[in-house]
């Protein structure tokens, strides 16, 4: 039996909720789940291993007094709004369970009288239309499950705020991220977002089979809050380093968008750059430092371990 813990916050402010998703994650002990429910104001959040530049109209969010954060896990670029409410499950990495993290959701929404399904690699959605994408990050101990679940969102904050690349939305056969949305209002119109919190809770501790404790802020490490808060605002870890490239390339692979920016001295490989929404957050932390200053010809194939990897180098030499 796990011991089951639930806590969700009243702030609105990215940086701290992420700040408190990830102190959940380091703090949370052994043998427990947790839900963490919360939410944020006019935010575009990116996944670990994307260009802001490339993800979001920055401009345009910061003339609206709009965030940007980037998060630890994967995935692609996210709006909220206080239409929207975010999930968490924080666990052991041993009791990781995807399916059943997503049933939480699904039950909750079929109690309330909303069927859905899951949709692709992270998507849960309505008639084809998503309302709920989700991301994982994962640990030597502790990991967790988080995403999105669009209530009453904006919809034109979608188009006006994220860059959706064409090869994108042709992959999903629409011509808008805005198209390809749906809130649960339109589904269930008395829907609000106490009524969707009450309901996540009650379904988590039926599936988990136990009485969740709640957790409350006032309780947690101020000073470890506020290096992660800090750590979560700072510009140097949100926005692309400003560096020019000779060659740019991006693909849509099964696994995830891809673009490689990169620069060539003596066909040697002297910068690169490689953004992707792939779920995987460690893609990237070997590969271009494997690749940096070796010849740009087929002798980096010897480098690649995975198909991914491979996948890249094709995009880097040309041959996809």
């Amino acid at each position: 039996m796990n011991n089951l813990y639930y806590i969700e916050t009243e702030s609105l402010n990215p940086y701290y909720n992420l700040a408190l998703e990830e102190y959940l994650l380091d703090t949370l002990p052994a043998d427990s789940v947790l839900l963490y429910l919360w939410q944020n104001e006019k935010t575009v959040v990116i996944g670990k291993n994307q260009s802001s530049s490339n993800e979001v109209n920055i401009e345009a969010l910061q003339e609206d007094n709009g965030h940007l954060v980037r998060r630890l896990s994967g995935g692609g670029a996210v709006y909220h709004d206080t239409g929207n409410l975010n999930f968490t499950f924080i666990m052991n990495e041993k009791s990781f369970d995807v399916q059943k993290q997503t049933q939480v959701i699904l039950l909750a929404l079929n109690k309330l009288g909303i069927q859905a399904e899951i949709n692709g690699r992270n998507d849960l959605t309505i008639n084809g239309c998503k309302f709920s994408g989700h991301a994982y990050y994962h640990t030597k101990g502790n990991s967790y499950h988080h995403g999105t679940i669009m209530v009453n969102v904006d919809p034109d904050a979608l188009t006006k705020y994220l860059h959706v690349s064409k090869q994108k939305l042709a992959s999903h056969n629409v011509k808008s991220v805005k198209s390809r949305t749906v809130n649960l209002i339109d589904i269930l119109p008395s829907l609000t977002i106490p009524m969707l919190k009450e309901k996540l809770k009650e379904v988590f501790e039926e599936v988990y089979q136990g009485i969740a404790t709640c957790i409350y802020e006032k309780d947690l490490n101020p000073e470890k809050m506020h290096l992660l808060e800090k750590k979560y605002s700072d510009p140097s870890r949100i926005y692309d380093k400003q560096e020019k490239y000779d060659f740019s390339k991006e693909k849509k692979y099964p696994w995830g968008m891809t673009a490689i920016h990169y620069s060539l001295q003596d066909n040697r490989l002297s910068k690169l750059c490689i953004y992707t929404d792939a779920l995987q957050t460690d893609l990237l932390e070997q590969l271009p430092k494997k690749l940096l200053h070796k010849e740009h010809n087929d002798s980096l194939y010897a480098l690649a371990q995975t198909k991914e990897e491979k996948d890249i180098i094709d995009l880097l030499l040309g041959k996809d």
